[in-house]
Order: C-alpha cells, then sequence, then structure tokens
C-alpha cells in the first residue's frame, strides 16, 4: 500500500537473485567504511518507529517519509530473508530450512519471536526494544559516532547501499537477530493508537483497493473501512450519484455501508462495459422491416419511433412491447421522452404529445407547413424545427404554440434549446442564436460554406457540424467564431458535448475528440479496429465513448487515451448490410435500433444490461 517506491528495487533484487547467486564481493560505498557492528541497524529501526505515528499525526512531508520508511524496513527485511535462505556459496538452502553457525539447521517457526501484533501503547514498543538494546553487552566499538554521523550525510540511495553491504557482511545469527528488531515495526498498528476521527482522516487518502485490503486486517480496522462517511466521498470522487446510492441503500439485509454497496455495484457495471460478459442481449423485434428512425430511453422505458408512422413503447426489463402509439399519417422523424411523456415529429406536419403509460395521444399540435424534422424538449417546452424554415416554441401541457421563430431561408435541419436561448442550423448554411421570448434572431453565425446538419450547446459555446467537414465553435453571446475545428473528411453526423470536451462522429468513418476551449483535437477514434463506415450516432459518459455505424457495429472507447476498448455490438449481417441506426445509454444499459437496407438483417431493437448480478459476493476492486 505504502511501498511503491521501492517495489521497483525489490522485483530487481529477486530478478537477479533467479538469474544467479549473488557474488559476495566488496563494492564502493560512500565514505569507504568498515562494516563492524549491527548496532546501528537497531538504532535506525527505533528512530523510524517513532517517526510514522508522528507522520500520520503531522501529514505532508512526514507522511511521504513514513512511506520511505516502510518501504525502506520492507527492503531491509528482504534482503536478510534472502541471506538466512541461501548459503555462504550464494546457493538456496533446502525449502522451508535455514542455516545458522554451530546449529546446523533452523525451522521457520524457530525464527519466529514473540513480537507484539498490535502496540496499544507506544511506551510498551519501546520498551520491548529497550530490552533488546541490553542484547549486545559492554561499550560500544570505537568509530560507531562517527559513522554514524557520515551515515546521515548520505542520500536515500547511498544509505540502502551502505545496509545491504551491512547485511552482506554480517553472520546469520546476526541477521536474524537484526530481523528480530525489525520485524515488530512492521507490526505496529499505528490507525488504532488515534482517535476515531483522525483515523478515519487517514484512510481518506486510501485508494477504494487498499479500503478493502484493510478491511481484512482486524476487526477494529474494518470498522474503520466500512465508515459510511468515508465511502460517501470516495463515491463523490467518483461521481457516483444519490439515486444509484438511494437504490442500495433500499435493498434488504445489507450488512456493510450503504455507501460502499453502490461504490461496488458501480465499479462492477464499469468492468462489465470495459471487459463485457457472457449475457446474450435481449431482442425485441418490431416495425417490421422499415427503418428506426429516432430512439429515446428513460428509466425502464424504451420508445422507438419509424417511417412505418408508429412509436413503440418497450420495456427495457422484460424486452415486451407495451404499447404502439398510432396517430401520425406520416413517417415519425424525430422525438423526445421525459418520464413518462412522449413529443414525436412527423412527415404529417404535426406533432404530438404521446403519454407512454397508457399510450394516449395527450395533444396534436398543429402549425408546421412541412415535415417537423428536429425538435428539443426542455422543462414544459419543446422547441420543433422544420422543413418550412421555421422554428415554433410549444407549451407541451396545454399544446399551444407560445411564438414562432422566422429567419432561416431553407430547412432547418436541428436544433437546441437550453431554456433561455434557441440554437438552430439549417440547410441555408446558417447558425442562429434566438431569444424565443421575443422571438428576435440574436446571431446568425455566418462560415458555413454547405449545410449545417449537428449543434451543440452548453449555454456559453455553440458547436455547429457542417457537410462542408468543419466544425465549428462559437461564443453564444457575442456571436463570434472562437475556433474552427478541421480534419474529418466528410459530413459530421452527430456530436456529444461534456463541459468542454466533444465528441464528432462522422460519415468519414472515424470519431474524433476535441477539446473546444483550446480547439485541440485530443484522439481520433481509428486504428485497425476503426468502424469501416459512415458513423451513424454517438454517446459518451463516464470516460466512455459508444459509436455505432452503417457498417453494423457499436464499438466501446476509452474517452481519456482515445483507445479501442471492444466491440459491443456486432450484427451477423455486419459488411453485408447490417445496420446500426441509433443508440441510447444509461448508466446501466445500452439499447441499439438496428437493421438493414438490403433486408440481410431484420428491424429490432437489442437491450444490453451492464448492472452487476445481484448474486455475486465476489469483491474485486483494480
Amino acid at each position: 500500500m505504502f511501498l511503491s517506491e521501492v517495489e521497483p528495487q525489490i522485483r530487481r533484487e529477486r530478478e537477479r537473485e533467479q538469474v544467479a547467486p549473488r557474488a559476495r564481493g566488496h563494492s564502493s560505498i560512500p565514505g569507504s567504511v568498515r562494516w563492524t557492528s549491527d548496532v546501528s541497524v537497531r538504532d535506525w529501526s527505533l528512530w523510524f518507529g517513532e517517526l510514522v505515528v508522528f507522520s500520520v499525526c503531522s501529514g505532508g512531508p512526514s507522511r511521504r517519509a513514513a512511506m520511505g520508511f516502510y518501504g525502506t524496513l520492507k527492503l531491509i527485511f528482504y534482503k536478510m530473508k534472502r541471506k538466512l535462505d541461501h548459503g555462504p556459496d550464494g546457493r538456496p538452502f533446502p525449502s522451508g530450512k535455514k542455516h545458522c553457525k554451530g546449529s546446523g539447521y533452523l525451522s521457520p517457526a524457530s525464527l519466529a519471536q514473540a513480537t507484539p501484533t498490535t502496540f496499544g501503547d507506544l511506551r510498551l514498543a519501546n520498551g520491548h526494544s529497550a530490552q533488546r538494546r541490553r542484547v549486545t553487552s559492554g561499550p560500544p566499538p570505537s568509530g560507531l559516532q562517527d559513522w554514524l554521523l557520515t551515515f546521515q550525510t548520505w542520500s536515500g540511495p547511498e544509505r540502502l547501499l551502505a545496509l545491504d553491504e551491512l547485511i552482506d557482511r554480517c553472520e546469520t545469527s546476526q541477521v536474524k537477530h537484526m530481523m528480530q528488531v525489525i520485524e515488530p515495526q512492521f507490526q505496529r498498528d499505528f490507525i488504532s493508537l488515534l482517535p476515531k476521527e483522525l483515523a478515519l482522516y487517514v484512510l481518506t487518502f486510501l485508494a477504494p483497493r487498499d479500503l478493502l485490503q484493510a478491511a481484512q486486517t482486524c476487526r477494529y480496522w474494518r470498522i474503520l473501512a466500512e465508515d459510511n462517511l468515508l465511502w460517501r466521498e470516495k463515491c463523490r470522487e467518483e461521481g457516483i450519484s444519490e439515486r444509484v446510492h438511494r437504490r442500495d441503500c433500499e435493498q434488504p439485509g445489507a450488512d456493510i455501508s450503504p455507501w460502499k454497496s453502490a461504490y461496488i455495484r458501480q465499479h462492477r457495471i464499469e468492468t462489465n462495459w470495459r471487459r463485457g460478459d457472457d449475457r446474450e442481449p435481449s431482442v425485441l423485434k418490431g416495425h417490421d422491416d422499415h427503418v428506426i428512425t429516432c430512439l429515446q430511453f428513460s428509466g425502464d422505458l424504451i420508445v422507438s419511433g419509424s417511417d412505418d408512422n408508429t412509436l413503440k413503447v418497450w420495456s427495457a426489463i422484460t424486452g415486451k412491447c407495451l404499447r404502439t402509439l398510432m396517430g401520425h399519417t406520416g413517417g415519425v422523424w424525430c422525438s423526445q421522452m421525459a418520464v413518462a411523456t412522449v413529443i414525436s415529429g412527423s412527415t404529417d406536419r404535426t406533432l404530438r404529445v404521446w403519454d407512454a403509460e397508457s399510450g394516449k395521444c395527450v395533444h396534436t399540435l398543429y402549425g408546421h407547413t412541412s415535415t417537423v424534422r428536429c425538435m428539443h424538449l426542455h422543462g414544459n417546452r419543446v422547441v420543433s424545427g422544420s422543413r418550412d424554415t421555421t422554428l415554433r416554441v410549444w407549451d407541451v401541457s396545454t399544446g399551444r404554440c407560445e411564438h414562432v421563430l422566422t429567419g432561416h431561408v431553407a430547412a432547418v435541419r436541428c436544433v437546441q434549446y437550453d431554456g433561455r436561448r434557441v440554437v438552430s442550423g439549417g440547410y441555408d448554411y446558417m447558425v442562429k442564436v434566438w431569444d424565443p421570448e421575443t422571438e428576435v434572431c440574436l446571431h446568425t453565425l455566418q462560415g458555413h460554406t454547405n449545410r449545417v446538419y449537428s449543434l451543440q450547446f452548453d449555454g456559453v459555446f455553440v458547436v455547429s457540424g457542417s457537410l462542408d467537414t468543419s466544425i465549428r465553435v462559437w461564443d453564444a453571446e457575442t456571436g463570434g467564431c472562437v475556433h474552427t475545428l478541421t480534419g474529418h473528411q466528410s459530413l459530421t453526423s452527430g456530436m456529444e458535448l461534456r463541459d468542454h470536451i466533444l465528441v464528432s462522429g462522422n460519415a468519414d468513418s472515424t470519431v474524433r475528440v476535441w477539446d473546444i476551449r483550446s480547439g485541440q483535437c485530443l484522439h481520433t477514434l481509428q486504428g485497425p479496429n476503426k468502424h469501416q463506415s459512415a458513423v451513424t450516432c454517438l454517446q459518451f459518459c463516464r470516460g466512455l465513448v459508444l459509436s455505432s455505424s452503417d457498417d453494423g457495429t457499436v464499438k466501446l472507447w476509452d474517452l481519456r487515451t482515445g483507445a479501442w476498448l471492444r466491440d459491443v455490438v456486432v450484427l451477423q449481417s455486419r459488411g453485408s448490410g447490417g445496420v446500426v441506426w441509433r443508440i441510447r445509454a444509461s448508466d446501466t444499459r445500452l439499447v441499439c435500433a438496428a437493421g438493414s437496407r438490403n433486408g440481410t438483417e431484420e428491424t429490432k431493437l437489442l437491450v444490453l444490461d451492464f448492472d452487476l448480478d445481484e448474486k455475486k459476493e465476489a469483491v474485486d476492486i483494480n
């Protein structure tokens, strides 16, 4: 846990031991001191023993010193055990036996001494060590103090080298004595010496996997490591939501911290996302051989819209079609969903508001004079864009059109609405920023040289993707172009924006990750495992990017590194007509709308559940 500084040195020692017995010779060491006594080793261990408790209480550099202390002791202890395990010629003794002058072979049990496993009082530990000091009788050898002063002037690596040489020159009985002095230092339970609040504070610096290991140490450590507030902090650091925590609190018979349970559950979910499991996806068949044009997912309900004029409501749990929403007289091209309210737009020039629970059409919204091509829902309002060049702002609860925004001179292809501003992109190559209350166009963002197909808006920046292959980042307040993102070779069909990170999918079969503050492309998600055809849809959250494609696959990427992780979905007709049109993802599920344009793959939804297996009890956080 605290030994990362010296683990590489220990590994090198072990590798050197496996290659050949160590040569017993004199090395060049600082000061060219002759090694004559092991008294100094006892003194150093005593001093470091006091340091560990002080370091925990004081924090900062002292804590790092304590880590170095345990690392140094571990390295020294390993060297001494290696010496006891080998004879004078460097060859190992028979398994389970140690050599000692004048006494033949010693069993491992004979080396164990009565050492305290828990030091409830530091004075007891110091008294124990003081008793060991009296083992060596008589005055200290001449020159010892000078040598100790010299030792203190050396650097850490030089001290380790000196200790290494000291151990090599000691007889087996002396090495055994040093082990008896040093071993109790590993057994000091300094956590139990601290007030509970301070002990919990110390544990907050541990990674979750280290907390799980600490819980196996003793009963008191387990009590500390199960602290609910401690695990709540770990969940906060990982962005685990209160909703996930509430679910774990509701589980009957839980005997561990609810926040710890939430953390372990989330870890297992992420492991399932990244590595996959053997569970087959649920297959939801519907819409015959028609194209699924839009897909929404909320809670345990999935809503798919198709060019067959219908929408279908599915259970994500059972996979059953709960109801079919019929009423449109033309293909459904766009939809939005909030809880159980569904809004759909169609080529029949209307919008419809549905209750997904009952299947009833609550309102039919008339006003557009051509296909409703896009919409965005925020709160109780939905903004729709049409091929009639206008945008309309509707009250979902009443079905009334509150505002009409006019100004585009070609079809409106995409729209974003944050409750305060409306942003629209059209086939007239323009992006417009509107005040919906006054119906005034605040800015016309000009710069694209072809149709605008995709938009993202976070309240500060507008990001637009165009058939001209570029992506532009605009300041929503001033209307100025902040960055022009170049690199894609074709139409940017979809984008996702979180904070300042933008992920774009393109018809050139690549996915790119951008920082919109700097305008830099952080990653291009391609390589030997890249998509073989146009990217159709994107989702990203919690450090993962999901992309679907005309090549019949859904791929998972690491947002931070840009590395391909795995193919989550591969259609049987991959490469011969199978297409994944749309994807939607939550923390625990992925829903894919798939089919084909040539009859090689039937139209269907695939539902993959990455939630943990509730029956699993093993905990493995790596």
